[in-house]
């Protein structure tokens, strides 16, 4: 995969969807088990991630099929695929999953803690371990099982300067057969 797509491909959020999914399912409402899709606005102070995430995308479009199969087979293995919309992202989750209220998180680098529980919605916050630690904050509404809405502000640091992501999310059921993708896994 080329350096540059890898630095801001759209799978390297991958365990902040994840960590906002198990947020969504611990609400009163559960989510459908099957496949997801979500879509994202990010708006964040410097305006790079925004670039960054527009460059991959272009260069996702613009990579030859073959290539293109590499790097959607390398995001499947991390339980991502791409969506039906420039930047929006496939996941599955389990019947498992969804009856335990909270699909793994992509990697155990991220802690969440809820501060507010009431009906559909749900507030939390969260601290992500590795580099570059991030923290930060969120609201989820579960319209129904299958449709939910979030707001989250993600604190985190872009090529070395602190940086505030305000992220709006978008999640809906595609149908019960995720197809060739996987459920992402807890780590071990």
């Amino acid at each position: 995969m080329p350096r540059a797509l890898s630095r801001a491909h759209p799978s390297r959020t991958a365990p902040l969807l994840l960590l906002c999914l198990s947020a969504a399912a611990g609400a009163q409402t559960r989510l459908q088990p099957g496949l997801w899709e979500q879509t994202q606005t990010i708006k964040s102070g410097s305006g790079q991630m925004e670039q960054q995430m527009a460059e991959a995308q272009s260069r996702m479009a613009a990579l030859p099929p073959e290539q293109r199969k590499l790097v959607e087979q390398m995001m499947a293995r991390q339980g991502v695929g791409t969506g039906s919309a420039p930047g929006a992202l496939r996941l599955c989750i389990s019947p498992e999953q969804a009856a335990a209220g909270e699909p793994p998180r992509a990697d155990g680098r991220c802690t969440q803690q809820v501060s507010e529980r009431s009906g559909n919605r749900l507030r939390f916050s969260f601290q992500c371990q590795g580099q570059p630690p991030s923290s930060g904050e969120g609201e989820y509404l579960l319209d129904s099982p299958t449709s939910y809405s979030s707001q989250v502000t993600v604190r985190t640091v872009v090529q070395g300067r602190p940086e505030t992501i305000q992220m709006s999310q978008r999640g809906r059921f595609v149908g019960s057969d995720c197809g060739a993708l996987q459920p992402v896994k807890a780590p071990r």
